[in-house]
C-alpha cells in the first residue's frame, strides 16, 4: 500500500532542562559551556555515602510548566530509581518519577495551516499524558581519533544533575508536520513561562519521537519505533518523514517493523538502529528511598498560577482582535515573549500597529539573525523605531532612508533624531530644489521623456529612480511624482 493509505500515529517525548542556577540533587551551578567535570560534587557523581537535597526551585519550576501546558497538578508525588547502567550516568541509576508524576492530563493546542488560501485557520488539541521531573545524565563526547586501533568516549559530567522535565505527549499527532508544529508550541510556551531557554543547540532541548503505522480504518496501533534526541525542528519534520516511509515499505514487502530504537542521521537523512527498545520494567524502577515524597498545597499552586504571564495562543489572538493584524503577523511577532512585548510597547505609542508589525517582522528579524541577537540583547528599543516612524510621517524622512535610519539605530542605540541630524538624511521637500534637480534629468533623458508623453508609463519609474539616485533617496517621493508629471508634460 502507499504510505497514503497507512495512518501515521506519533507521540512525543520533549525533554526541557530548568533554568535553576544549581543542581536538582546538590549546590553545583548549571551554567554552559564550562570546562568539563568542574561543576561537579560527590553527590553528582553518585559517590558512596552521599545523599540528594530536593531543589524547590526546580519543583516550582516544574509546576509552572505543568500549568502553562493545562496540566493537573498532583498534590502527592514522588520520586523513583530508573535503573540502567551507561558510561554518562555514574549511579547507574537515574532519579525520575515513574507512577506518580508531579503534572499529568495537560494539552497543547497547535494552529495548523489551512487547507488553502480560502480557508479558514484550523487548531488542533494534542493531549499531554504527563510531564515529570527528574536528573540530567551526562554528556558522552565520542573521539574520531584512535587508540591502539579503536574508537573511544570521554565522560563530560557537568549535566550530571541538571534538573530535567520530560513532557510525554499522547499519540495523537498525525504527521510529521503537525510534529513539528507541536514542538515549536511547547518551546515558546516554556520560554514564556520563563522555565526554560530551550536552547536545542546546547541540547537543553530535546526531542524522542515514537512512530508506528496502521491501515487507515484500523483502530489498534502498529509496532512503534523510537527515534532518539532529534535536536532541531526541521529533523524532527524530516525524521518522522523518513520513518513514515520506511515503515510502510517494510509492511508492504510483508515484513514486521522491530520495536527498536533509531538514531537519526542529518547527514545522510535516514534513521539508524540503535538497540531493542526498553519497556518500563526493563528499567526496575522503585521508589527512591532517600527523597521523601512531594506534597503541594492548592495555594501555593494557585500562586504559581496567578503568576504566569498571558500565554501565546491567547496573546496572538489578542493581538487579531485588539490590534487588527493578519493571523500569520500575530503568530510571528508571538513566537517568543521578548518579540511580542517589543510590539506591544511600540503599539500602544503608536496609531498604526500594523506598520509597528511591519518593521519588526522585517527589518528587525532581519538584523537580529545577522548579528546573531536576541531581542533583549538589541540596542534598538520600542521608542527609538517610534520615534523614527514619527520623522516619516512629518515627511522629514522618507522610506527609503528610513530603512537607513532604523539600521544605525540597531547598531549604535542612537535616536532617529539625532542620525537624520548627524548624517544630513533630511528629505528634501524644497519644491523649487527639486524642479532643478528633475528638469536636469529631463534634458539629459530625452528619448524616455518622449515614451512618457505617448503614454509609457514604465517612464515614469525610470525618472523617479534617477531623481532618487541623484539625491540619493533623500527626496521626497510624492513631491518627486507630482512635478515629474507636470515638468513632463509641458514639454509636449
Amino acid at each position: 500500500m502507499p504510505l497514503e493509505d497507512y495512518e501515521i500515529v506519533i507521540g512525543l517525548e520533549v525533554h526541557a532542562e530548568l533554568l535553576t542556577e544549581s543542581k536538582l540533587f546538590c549546590g553545583c551551578s548549571t551554567k554552559f559551556g564550562a570546562e568539563p567535570n568542574t561543576h561537579v560534587c560527590p553527590v553528582c557523581l553518585g559517590l558512596p555515602g552521599v545523599l540528594p537535597v530536593l531543589n524547590e526551585k526546580a519543583v516550582e519550576y516544574a509546576v509552572r510548566a505543568g500549568l502553562a501546558l493545562n496540566c493537573e497538578i498532583a498534590s502527592f508525588s514522588k520520586f523513583d530509581r530508573k535503573n540502567y547502567f551507561y558510561p554518562d550516568l555514574p549511579k547507574a541509576y537515574q532519579i525520575s518519577q515513574y507512577d506518580l508524576p508531579l503534572c499529568r492530563n495537560g494539552w497543547v493546542e497547535i494552529a495548523l495551516p489551512p487547507a488553502d488560501e480560502n480557508s479558514p485557520a484550523r487548531t488542533k488539541r494534542i493531549g499531554i499524558i504527563r510531564v515529570h521531573l527528574e536528573e540530567e545524565a551526562g554528556k558522552s563526547v565520542h573521539s574520531s581519533e584512535t587508540i591502539v586501533g579503536s574508537e573511544y568516549s570521554l565522560e563530560d559530567y557537568n549535566r550530571v544533575g541538571i534538573p530535567l522535565i520530560e513532557i510525554v505527549s499522547k499519540p495523537d499527532i498525525r504527521s510529521p508536520q503537525e510534529a513539528r508544529l507541536y514542538a515549536e508550541s511547547l518551546r515558546t510556551i516554556l520560554l514564556y513561562a520563563g522555565v526554560s531557554d530551550c536552547k536545542m543547540e546546547e541540547g537543553s532541548l530535546r526531542v524522542d519521537a515514537n512512530i508506528s503505522l496502521r491501515p487507515r480504518g484500523a483502530t489498534e496501533f502498529g509496532t512503534r519505533t523510537e527515534i532518539k534526541n532529534i535536536n532541531s525542528f526541521r529533523s524532527i519534520e524530516r525524521a518522522l518523514a523518513y520513518e513514515a516511509a520506511r515503515q510502510a515499505q517494510v509492511l508492504d514487502e510483508g515484513g514486521q517493523v522491530v520495536q527498536e530504537t533509531r538514531a537519526w542521521d542529518e547527514l545522510h537523512g535516514v534513521t539508524v538502529a540503535m538497540r531493542s527498545k526498553e519497556e518500563a520494567q526493563d528499567y526496575r524502577y522503585f521508589p527512591e528511598p532517600d527523597l521523601v515524597p512531594v506534597v503541594t498545597s492548592r495555594e501555593w499552586v494557585e500562586k504559581i498560577r496567578a503568576s504566569l504571564p498571558e500565554l501565546p495562543l491567547a496573546r496572538q489572538e489578542r493581538f487579531q482582535r485588539q490590534y487588527g493584524l493578519p493571523a500569520y503577523d500575530a503568530a510571528l511577532l508571538t513566537e517568543t515573549r521578548d518579540m511580542a512585548d517589543f510590539f506591544e510597547e511600540a503599539a500602544r505609542q503608536w496609531h498604526d500597529p500594523k506598520a509597528v508589525a511591519n518593521w519588526l517582522m522585517g527589518d528587525f528579524t532581519r538584523l537580529l539573525k545577522e548579528h546573531g541577537l536576541e531581542v533583549s540583547q538589541s540596542r534598538l528599543r520600542p521608542g527609538h523605531l517610534v520615534g523614527m516612524l514619527k520623522l516619516m510621517e512629518k515627511g522629514v524622512i522618507s522610506g527609503k532612508i528610513a530603512k537607513t535610519v532604523f539600521e544605525e539605530m540597531f547598531l549604535s542605540g542612537q535616536d532617529a533624531e539625532q542620525i537624520v541630524k548627524d548624517k544630513g538624511l533630511v528629505q528634501i521637500a524644497d519644491t523649487g530644489e527639486l524642479e532643478g534637480i528633475i528638469q536636469r534629468i529631463i534634458a539629459a533623458n530625452p528619448q524616455p521623456a518622449e515614451d512618457f508623453r505617448k503614454g509609457k508609463e514604465k517612464a515614469l519609474g525610470f525618472f523617479v529612480g534617477q531623481v532618487m539616485r541623484e539625491t540619493k533617496g533623500r527626496a521626497n517621493p510624492a513631491l518627486v511624482n507630482e512635478l515629474l508629471r507636470k515638468l513632463l508634460t509641458a514639454g509636449q
